[in-house]
């Protein structure tokens, strides 16, 4: 039997034997950080104008009240106009410290080569805002007018990225409707050309792709034809989807009650990003 003293010294001598390790070690300790949420919120906010059916002119006041309530980190934006961009930063701002970036990329008007335009005379658009946390505040804008249109329809497609430096890559867009077979190779081009062409030359980042895409998860084509295999998936059961990376996980998806000022629920997707080690001091 060994006694209660040897079995006291022994153990002390771990103790100094881990204590001396921890200190020789110094800042070189890695501790695990728990993976990052990601909340991205959806919205199509029919707010051109144009199109009478589902136009109330109060969607924009609805969508401030939505992004002050779930305080998302990502709001992507369909069918606003330039100046509804302002009014939604400003939300974002009151539920979040550290960087607010907002990006808009017009809609071309195929008849003139101008930015397409709003009733009200502002240019009309896809929008993102992207909430970066301190100290990681720097970002880019990407954007592109999809080469496939429709040339009866003067509304000529956009797509938008935000690439929040060294984090990730947000994007949006909203295609065309006249035509599923359009929309389609414009989804193609998106996830097939122009998203790899910025994940090229070591600038990879995880991406989330979240729009109203005019095209139906089952439906004929099937949205998930232009889908990449190595990417995740999800939609509000409609039109509008989102895409990930796989490095990206899905934890939840729901809808958000819009109040009938447009004629699209809100979507949100809450994911997470990769975990990283940071120094124990």
């Amino acid at each position: 039997m060994v006694s209660r003293p040897i079995v006291l010294r022994q153990l002390a001598a771990a103790v100094a034997l881990l204590s001396v390790a921890t200190v020789l070690a110094g800042c070189s300790v890695v501790a695990p950080v728990a993976p990052a949420p990601l909340r991205v919120l959806q919205l199509n906010l029919c707010n051109s104008g144009m199109a009478t059916g589902c136009y109330t002119g109060r969607s924009v006041a609805r969508a401030a009240e939505v992004i002050r309530a779930e305080a998302p980190d990502v709001v992507t934006l369909n069918e606003i106009c330039s100046g509804d961009v302002g009014t939604l930063e400003r939300a974002m701002t009151d539920v979040h410290d550290g960087t607010v970036a907002a990006a808009f990329q017009p809609a071309r008007n195929g008849r003139t080569g101008e930015p397409y335009r709003c009733v009200n005379g502002q240019q009309y658009g896809v929008g993102v805002l992207t909430h970066i946390a301190a100290p990681a505040g720097d970002h880019e804008v990407h954007a592109g007018i999809y080469p496939a249109q429709d040339p009866a329809d003067p509304e000529q497609r956009a797509w938008l990225c935000v690439e929040a430096r060294t984090l990730f890559f947000a994007c949006t867009t909203h295609l065309a409707y006249t035509s599923s077979t359009l929309a389609l190779a414009q989804c193609s081009h998106l996830l097939g050309t122009a998203i790899p062409q910025l994940h090229r030359d070591g600038r990879y980042r995880p991406t989330v792709v979240s729009g109203d895409l005019n095209l139906r998860h089952g439906g004929t084509p099937d949205v998930r034809s232009c889908v990449p295999a190595d990417y995740r998936h999800r939609h509000d059961g409609g039109v509008q989807q989102f895409m990930a990376t796989a490095d990206l996980g899905i934890e939840s998806t729901r809808s958000v009650s819009m109040a009938r000022t447009t004629d699209h629920a809100a979507f949100l997707v809450t994911l997470t990003l990769p975990g990283q080690g940071e120094p124990a001091h």
